[in-house]
């Protein structure tokens, strides 16, 4: 087994804490600081942001859930919230969350219904970061990973960009994990958006649309799935004529937000699709949202190439390394 689960969890943790030190710099800035980028080195220790702490925050929620039965919106919703206000309050959180995020989840602790909390203004990068786990989780419906990554994104990002470009990033760790070849990957997640343009998960995401200002929960939706089929058409774009040594955020955007956090990402991984730590390095060296483009990136090139992609010297020494290897485990099994 390549251990999909375990390679994706390892891998997104170490684009993360290779991105952290760059993120707010420009290119020329991360050069001076790190030297070339083919040759940037994981940081020591190898400290990780709040997108690992909210995607293993995301792992144990959907862990407890699926330890109580059939994985449902009410079953999911349950832990999820509670493990995003438990990281909102812990002392870790201190690695420059989002603003979305701890609004949200201010919001979220609370009697509150989840839908009042979210904020559907917002299709920040936040939505996605964490998703991977929806797309590593064995033995799910593709209505159950769909509802799935799409609620956990509306618990805090309820615009409709980021809850599209949650489901499209767990599809696109999904396939890679059972053994889609990385050429035809841009091509399925068209296809994957143009399938689903029109579909509201009501049963996972309630009357959440009715917050917005859309005449239909189709509406809604379509809005969002058309953000992420524009974005995948810059990614297409960017990939037919391959430029490594050119930033990628000239071509797929900064990674700010939710669809380019995801086309950004993939071009990296794409780019680079057998050379993961190159992938990652390249993500790393942008002048975007550096930290969750790369931990994108490394979800991509794990779930493609399995545990065996990272260098032992470098997965010995990420943090939350012993709970990262347990979900992996769980879900490799």
């Amino acid at each position: 087994m390549k251990q999909a689960a375990t390679g994706a969890l390892v891998g997104l943790a170490l684009g993360d804490a290779l991105g952290y030190p760059t993120e707010f710099n420009d290119v020329p800035a991360i050069l001076a600081k790190c030297g070339p980028w083919r040759e940037m080195e994981l940081p020591s220790p190898a400290i990780v942001t709040d997108d690992t702490q909210m995607t293993l925050a995301l792992g144990r929620g959907i862990r407890t859930a699926m330890e109580r039965g059939v994985l449902g919106p009410p079953r999911l919703v349950r832990p999820v919230r509670e493990e995003f206000v438990d990281w909102y309050h812990s002392p870790d959180n201190n690695r420059a969350p989002g603003n979305t995020c701890l609004v949200a989840c201010r919001l979220l602790d609370s009697d509150r219904p989840w839908q009042q909390a979210s904020r559907l203004g917002s299709k920040g990068c936040g939505a996605n970061m964490r998703v991977a786990p929806v797309g590593l989780v064995p033995g799910l419906s593709d209505e159950q990973r769909a509802g799935a990554a799409q609620l956990q994104s509306a618990l805090t990002h309820g615009h409709p960009t980021a809850l599209a470009a949650s489901d499209l990033t767990a599809h696109a760790v999904r396939l890679l994990a059972q053994g889609a070849e990385p050429t035809g990957l841009v091509g399925l997640l068209r296809s994957y958006a143009y399938e689903n343009r029109l579909r509201y998960h009501e049963r996972w995401l309630g009357g959440l649309w009715t917050h917005a200002h859309d005449a239909s929960p189709e509406d809604f939706v379509a809005r969002g799935w058309d953000e992420c089929l524009a974005v995948l058409e810059r990614l297409a774009a960017a990939l037919r004529t391959p430029s490594p040594e050119t930033d990628p955020c000239l071509a797929t955007g900064d990674g700010w937000i939710a669809e380019e956090a995801l086309a950004t990402a993939l071009l990296c991984f794409l780019l680079f699709p057998e050379e993961p730590l190159t992938a990652l390095r390249r993500a790393a060296c942008t002048k975007g949202d550096s930290d969750s483009i790369a931990c994108l990136a490394g979800a991509f090139a794990g779930a493609h190439l399995g545990a065996a992609a990272w260098p032992a010297e470098w997965a010995q020494r990420i943090e939350y390394r012993t709970e990262l290897l347990a979900l992996g485990a769980l879900w490799d099994a």
